[in-house]
C-alpha cells in the first residue's frame, strides 16, 4: 500500500518532514532528550559527529562513541511531540520514503530517553536516578491508536478504583519499558512507574493563578499501590514513548534525574552535574 503525500509529508529534499532526516542519518541506538540544548551536551562526548540536522525544536546529531554508532535528538516537551518524533523515526526505519511503501524488512531502534522529573514518593531524594519500569499515561495519546494487549489494564483499573479517577479526565494507560534495556542501562537506579502528564502546571498539580480542579490528585497518585508497584515520578513524555515504541516494535527506556520531590517540596540546588553524570552513564551502557 502506497502511503499518500498528505499522510507522510516529506521535505523538498525527500527527508522526513519534521525530523529533516534520511534513513542513513539515524543510528540504531538513539538517545532522546527534551531540551534542544542538551543534544550538543550529549554529542560533545562523541569521538566524531557525522550528521547534524535541525528543524524547529528537533536537533539531531549522529556520530560514534567508543566504536558505537549513536544518534541523539531533541523532542521538545510533551507527548504530542513524542507522537511526531516516534512516527517519523519509525518511518525512517520501516517505510521506503521513495516508493512510500512499507518495507518487508525494516529496522528496530533502541531508544533511551534522558530527562528530568519530579519524584512522587517521600523516600526518593532529589538528584536520584530513576529508571522507568513502565509509563503511565494521563495524556490520552495512545487511545487515538488501535493498540492491543500492550497496556496493563488490570493495573489501570486498580488505579482508577483507588483514586476515584474522574470520568472527565483522559482515561489512563500503562505500558512497560524494555526489560533488556533496563538490565543493560538502569539496573542500579531506582525503579518504578513513571507517570506522564499532559502539561507542567495544572496537570502536575501546580497551582499559580489558575485554581486546581483536582488538588488532591498527586496525593492519591503517591498512595497508589498495585501488587507492590508504585508510581515513583512524574514528567511529560514516557507514556507515549513506551506506547508507540512497543506498537512499532522498538525498544525504549526512560532514565531521569529527579530534580524535585513534589511530596517533600525539595528542589535540587544544582542538578546539572547529575544530568551530565547520567548522560555519561547512558553512553557507556547503551
Amino acid at each position: 500500500m502506497k502511503i499518500k503525500d498528505s499522510e507522510l509529508p516529506l521535505q523538498p529534499s525527500g527527508a522526513v518532514y519534521h525530523l529533516n532526516l534520511f534513513p542513513d542519518e539515524i543510528a540504531d541506538n538513539i538517545i532522546v532528550v527534551g531540551d534542544p540544548n542538551r543534544v550538543a551536551k550529549v554529542s560533545s562526548h562523541f569521538d566524531h559527529i557525522d550528521v547534524k540536522r535541525e528543524n524547529r525544536e528537533i536537533f539531531t546529531h549522529t556520530g560514534s562513541y567508543k566504536g558505537k554508532n549513536i544518534s541523539v535528538l531533541s523532542t521538545g516537551m510533551g507527548t504530542d511531540n513524542i507522537d511526531i518524533v516516534l512516527n517519523e523515526l519509525d518511518a525512517l526505519a520501516n517505510i521506503d520514503l521513495k516508493t512510500r511503501e512499507i518495507k518487508a524488512t525494516g529496522r528496530s531502534f533502541n531508544i533511551v530517553r534522558i530527562g528530568t522529573c519530579g519524584a512522587l514518593q517521600p523516600d526518593i531524594p532529589v538528584n536520584s536516578f530513576i529508571a522507568s519500569e513502565a509509563g503511565f499515561g494521563f495524556d490520552g495519546l495512545l487511545h487515538f491508536y488501535d493498540y492491543k494487549n500492550i497496556s496493563d489494564e488490570a493495573l489501570v483499573e486498580s488505579f482508577v478504583a483507588q483514586t476515584g479517577w474522574n470520568e472527565r479526565l483522559p482515561y489512563p494507560y500503562c505500558v512497560d519499558g524494555d526489560s533488556g534495556l533496563m538490565k543493560k542501562i538502569g539496573y542500579d537506579m531506582i525503579h518504578g512507574i513513571t507517570a506522564s502528564a499532559g502539561g507542567f502546571y495544572g496537570p502536575q498539580g501546580r497551582e499559580l493563578r489558575g485554581k486546581l480542579k483536582y488538588p488532591e490528585l498527586n496525593g492519591k497518585i503517591e498512595q497508589f499501590n498495585y501488587q507492590g508497584k508504585r508510581i515513583t515520578n512524574l514528567e511529560m513524555e514516557t507514556s507515549a514513548l513506551y506506547g508507540l515504541s512497543r506498537m512499532f516494535g522498538h525498544k525504549a527506556l526512560t532514565v531521569c534525574v529527579a530534580i524535585a520531590n513534589r511530596v517533600t517540596k525539595d528542589f535540587s540546588k544544582d542538578y546539572k552535574p547529575y544530568v551530565e553524570k547520567l548522560i555519561q552513564t547512558v553512553l557507556d551502557r547503551i
